[in-house]
């Protein structure tokens, strides 16, 4: 662990990053913020004994790289939360019980939000088109089973923008929440039995709607398994690229919308203009939040925290909202969509949130 160490040591207490860090923001508890959680994360990698505190301030980080933001050192905070919670597995002091949970209805059932896998299609809004590509594009479980619209807008979209692609009649999971809470053993497992099946179907380019999917398939497994022979791109960098050479296509929406910068997206691709730009090219009237692209708040699901600190993760998603100026909030992250979605009727906050292809298609002129 002598790179986390390295990482760590580079910590001078500055305390920038409690001014942004969501956990601490919403409990006001130090243990929760990215410095403390450096400390934790050193006497831990040390071979201390955590107490069920220290544990919790591991896992309930968001990994939503505002810290890295405005870290003045550099350090990769969220890769040190990273290498923790493996080391928690390692000695036994992780995952949760709500994380093992997940995992075995992944490894069981092929999707993380305990779905029929007999009912994964149900979003397809015509028989399944038994055709072959070199460019897949995965739906992942969210939009398949629980934000469906993601997933049939994003499949009618493509079509009518004429971009040649298949899909999976059994996609299953990307491994990306097994390998978030620590498990490599049963990640690289996973993500070696979906590379060999993409390369029996000859796959090398994955379109995914998903950013959990994204990171996973971008970064995870190259870092688990070594180079792949695939590349991974968001569906919003294609739909943005055929559509801006092609805007006489998109009819007006006019209405005043906020896009909703995700974390992935924004601090982890730098990817804030183009959809921006395609919300304008449909004619919406854009209202930004005071803080937006890389200085967007986090929503409060990612990274695994939400199945486990649900309360946690909602105060955050709840923050984020009272800084939104719009009725309806766009967003580009399914993610996002549910906890936000969730949250807004949960707390009866009034906003109405869309997965930003049900804008496109709309714009496009529906089905």
């Amino acid at each position: 662990m002598h790179q986390a160490q390295e990482e760590i040591s580079r910590c001078i207490e500055c305390e920038l990053c409690l001014e942004v860090c969501p956990t601490y923001q919403a409990t006001g508890e130090r243990l929760f913020s990215p410095m403390e959680r450096l400390k934790t994360a050193e006497r831990i990698l040390k071979g201390e004994s955590p107490n069920s505190r220290e544990i919790e301030s591991i896992y309930n980080c968001p990994k939503c790289m505002q810290c890295e933001a405005v870290c003045p050192e550099e350090i990769k905070v969220t890769q040190v939360i990273h290498w923790t919670r493996e080391e928690l597995v390692r000695r036994g002091f992780g995952p949760l019980p709500r994380h093992d949970e997940i995992i075995q209805g992944i490894l069981k059932q092929g999707n993380s939000v305990n779905g029929d896998p007999k009912r994964r299609l149900e979003w397809l809004p015509e028989e399944f088109p038994r055709k072959e590509s070199e460019t897949l594009l995965y739906l992942g479980c969210l939009p398949s089973y629980l934000v469906k619209e993601s997933a049939t807008s994003t499949y009618l979209v493509l079509k009518k923008l004429r971009v040649d692609f298949m899909i999976l009649e059994d996609e299953g999971c990307c491994g990306t929440y097994i390998y978030e809470a620590g498990r490599r053993d049963f990640a690289g497992e996973l993500f070696e039995k979906n590379v060999d099946r993409f390369k029996s179907r000859g796959i090398k380019q994955l379109l995914v709607p998903c950013n959990g999917c994204l990171k996973c398939f971008k970064y995870f497994y190259p870092e688990v398994l070594g180079q792949m022979d695939f590349s991974v791109h968001h569906v919003l960098e294609v739909i943005y690229s055929r559509l801006k050479e092609e805007p006489s296509l998109l009819k007006r929406v006019s209405r005043p919308v906020t896009y909703q910068d995700s974390c992935r997206l924004s601090r982890g691709e730098g990817m804030t203009e183009e959809p921006r730009e395609l919300l304008k090219l449909c004619g919406a009237e854009l209202k930004e939040p005071e803080k937006n692209r890389a200085e967007a708040p986090c929503c409060g699901a990612g990274a695994g925290i939400r199945s486990v600190y649900r309360d946690l993760s909602m105060k955050l998603a709840s923050n984020l909202l009272s800084q939104i100026p719009a009725e309806e909030v766009v967003s580009a992250c399914p993610f996002c969509v549910f906890n936000l979605s969730y949250t807004s009727r949960k707390k009866e906050l009034g906003k109405k949130l869309t997965y930003f292809t049900t804008l496109i298609l709309e714009s496009l002129g529906g089905k």
